[in-house]
């Protein structure tokens, strides 16, 4: 049977068919589905991890416990893991071990725009890339037999469209596979220097048995229609050139990403007059084939930056220039906008009405940086605005007011540790956590502060007061309030940014798009007490607008949370 799958669910489908016991992950779009996918087949335990290093390291141990593991995350994730990516290598898995990244080129939901293939060559580990949903099934299953025969993890590299694309697959049933003897082997597994440097040369023993199997493999495929134009390519790349050039070139698919072949390479450039390499980011087959003496055509036409195309192909390889429909007049931009109802707006408009620089985090709560709001002055990765926020604070000393933002989710996945600082170091910061009671961005995953895990079971309620008391906050300090609540919010933030110690305002409302929250009736406005100040239109809220100088909120939109009624001197709201 054949069903079309996104290519997340394919690759879930993937770890079902392959007989897959462990899934842990964090989530990060465009990677999130894999592990929401996984959780639905009974015989795979799913969950989400705090980060993405806890999680490749319970994976790590699911697999040297014997049992086929996976961890699935995005490619800024990866560098959070690359602790235990880079040891996993030396020390090896047992029963197999897959590792999904999904990169995403154009940065449509991510800070910066990195090529994971470098992690694959740094770290010595394989990397396998589908470019469609039918590949992503089998090359995760494959990718599996390659772990096993190799005693390697291997990474399976996705990128946003082959991700988030639907294809044809063919569903199969699974194939169980017996969690494997655990035998004790300290110079396998104990990675101190003794037992490191001869896991080192088993690395590279293992690499050059996969460079050999490169040259062969069934990944690696060669389409020849007797063109003298060759084109090298891999991933979702290779769907533009097959549309762009059709039956009138060579093609070298290359499925196999991490180690390269040589001989396969040299051999179909030896074929074609005319070599060209079509890879989105960094040149990395390119560089590749200039090191093997391939004259190739690549970057130097195409660009490093953002996601390809079929019609920047035809532009920059053919000189063919797509014929677009052209509009009389330009479209205005339409830039992202907190939800109606977002708890995040109070705070922002709050933060941005007082003056206060912000240290911004990831999530959701990023959107305080655009207009009309534009509260936030940085934000850099995950956790990062605790951190940050300390090391500005000891070299400007009092003279600005500062404070730093962060949600729930993130606060746990890498927040608590420069909270340890800031109270370690002699900080005296003020961390805001906005509890939205889910991990919002990603599409509502549960958290350890949720009370439920991935596969819906209870878990404790883990309390962040509790937490940030632990950490060393005076509890005088950690602070509780609704950021609707515009009057008592901003009381406590001048109280708490004024204390001469580490302080924490938890502003604590669940989001608005969460099934639980019972919506208000739509705000109405009164005409006759509007007199078009435009006093509500600094909140930002999609709902309002002004029409013949008079307040407007969309009845469709509205959730009544009441942060416009506030804004409202003239009770019109």
């Amino acid at each position: 049977m054949k069903k079309l799958l996104l290519g997340n669910e394919s690759v879930a489908r993937g770890l079902y068919e392959a007989g897959v016991k462990f899934v842990s992950s964090y989530p990060g779009t465009p990677s999130t589905e894999i592990t929401e996918f996984s959780a639905t087949y009974p015989e795979i335990y799913s969950e989400w991890a705090p980060n993405e290093k806890v999680a490749l390291e319970a994976a790590l141990g699911a697999a040297v416990g014997g049992g086929r593991a996976f961890c699935g995350m995005k490619h800024v994730g990866l560098n959070v893991a690359a602790d235990p990516l880079f040891v996993a290598g030396y020390t090896g898995i047992n029963g197999g071990m897959v590792i999904g990244v999904a990169d995403d080129p154009g940065m449509h939901s991510s800070q910066n725009e990195q090529d994971s293939r470098h992690y694959a060559i740094a770290s010595k580990l394989p990397m396998v890339e589908p470019a469609n949903s039918a590949e992503c099934k089998e090359y995760t299953k494959i990718a599996f037999d390659l772990s096993e025969q190799f005693d390697t993890p291997v990474i399976l590299r996705l990128t946003t469209r082959v991700s988030h694309s639907r294809s044809p697959v063919a569903l199969e049933e699974r194939v169980e596979h017996e969690i494997k003897a655990y035998e004790k082997d300290p110079a396998k597994h104990v990675m101190m220097p003794a037992n490191a440097r001869k896991r080192h040369y088993v690395v590279e023993d293992h690499l050059a048995a996969l460079a050999e199997y490169a040259e062969n493999c069934p990944l690696n495929t060669v389409e020849d229609n007797g063109s003298e134009i060759g084109i090298i390519t891999a991933g979702n790349c290779w769907n533009y050139a097959k549309e762009t050039f059709g039956k009138s070139a060579n093609y070298l698919k290359l499925g196999l990403l991490n180690p390269l072949p040589k001989k396969l390479i040299l051999d179909f450039a030896a074929k074609c007059e005319t070599v060209i390499v079509v890879e989105e980011l960094d040149p990395v087959i390119e560089n590749h084939c200039r090191a093997l003496g391939i004259s190739v055509t690549g970057k130097d036409v195409l660009p490093l930056c953002d996601e390809y195309s079929e019609e920047l192909l035809k532009e920059k390889l053919l000189g063919i220039e797509a014929d677009y429909a052209q509009l009389g007049d330009p479209i205005p931009p339409r830039p992202p906008v907190l939800c109606p109802g977002c708890p995040h707006r109070g705070v922002f408009y709050t933060l941005s009405k007082l003056k206060i620089r912000v240290s911004g985090d990831i999530g959701c709560y990023t959107l305080g940086a655009v207009a009309p709001l534009n509260a936030i002055d940085s934000v850099y990765c995950m956790g990062a605005s605790i951190s940050s926020l300390h090391g500005t604070c000891k070299v400007r000393g009092e003279e600005d007011k500062f404070v730093s933002v962060i949600g729930d989710s993130t606060f746990m996945h890498s927040g608590m540790t420069g909270l340890v600082n800031v109270v370690y170091n002699g900080g005296n910061t003020t961390t805001m956590i906005l509890d939205n009671s889910i991990t919002g961005m990603t599409g509502h995953q549960d958290n350890p502060l949720t009370g439920k895990t991935l596969m819906g079971q209870p878990a404790p309620n883990l309390c962040l007061e509790d937490i940030c008391a632990s950490l060393g906050v005076s509890r005088d300090h950690i602070r509780a309030v609704d950021p609707n609540d515009l009057a008592a919010l901003e009381a406590i933030i001048k109280e708490e940014t004024s204390a001469n110690c580490p302080s924490v305002i938890i502003c604590r409302r669940p989001c608005a798009l969460l099934k639980s929250v019972k919506k208000n009736p739509p705000i109405q406005v009164n005409a006759d007490k509007c007199i078009g100040c435009k006093a509500c239109m600094k909140i930002g809220c999609p709902c309002i607008s002004v029409t013949d100088k008079k307040a407007k909120i969309d009845q469709t939109m509205c959730v009544g949370c009441g942060l416009c009624e506030q804004m409202c001197k003239f009770g019109a709201l």
